[in-house]
């Protein structure tokens, strides 16, 4: 009687998660001593410290980012796309949401995956301190939406302002934390707007206020 793999899951495909479905999948997965399902809410894993890079338009995020399906496969483990709703520990299952297309036209199920080891790997999020309208007011940079968005509003912003739509033609960027993140975002902010003004984004401030919470 064949005796049923061991079921490992890891949830979150951040540098922990993905380095650890990784190992286990050389370990067990590619002897199939155990089963390895990497479960995450996106397709592709991008390193976080490179977040303020795409956020300047400085990385290509469709060249550095690293595809979990193509990685699973050639590290010996399974990759579940979606968010988890749910854990029942007394069934040892964990519940994913059905995923839908911009459309709202239904892809893929509500699914159950059976785990004898779950592993929470959710990564960690920006704190703000409590500094007074950050929540409101702040572009976040914990993930590849968060950046692309930040991306997107600052080519908004330098467009609108470079034909004086805007007050003195100026584009005023604060930036709450100096931290590495921080400090690195003031430093590609710096080289963007040396960029934007070959591409005819003229009269743009290359000065960036940036306020530390700590």
């Amino acid at each position: 009687m064949t005796t049923p793999l061991k079921k490992i899951v890891i949830v979150g495909g951040g540098a922990g998660g993905l380095e650890l479905a990784t190992q286990l999948g050389k370990k067990l997965g590619r002897g199939k001593k155990a089963k390895i399902t990497l479960v995450d809410r996106n397709h592709s894993h991008l390193w976080k410290p490179l977040l303020h890079e795409v956020a300047t338009g400085s990385l290509d995020e469709g060249v550095d980012a690293l595809s979990y399906l193509a990685h699973a496969r050639n590290h010996h483990f399974q990759f579940q796309l979606g968010s988890v709703v749910d854990i029942n520990r007394e069934s040892k299952t964990i519940t994913l949401a059905e995923l839908r297309d911009d459309k709202g036209e239904l892809l893929v199920p509500e699914r159950k995956l059976p785990y004898d080891t779950l592993v929470m790997a959710l990564g960690s999020t920006s704190n703000d301190f409590n500094t007074p309208g950050v929540k409101d007011h702040c572009i976040f940079l914990d993930n590849p939406h968060q950046a692309r968005r930040f991306h997107q509003e600052m080519l908004n912003l330098f467009l609108k302002y470079t034909n004086n739509l805007g007050a003195n033609g100026k584009v005023n960027i604060a930036i709450v934390g100096g931290g590495a993140t921080g400090v690195e975002l003031s430093a590609e902010l710096h080289n963007a707007v040396k960029q934007l003004h070959s591409y005819g984004y003229k009269g743009l401030d290359e000065r960036c206020a940036k306020r530390d919470a700590g």
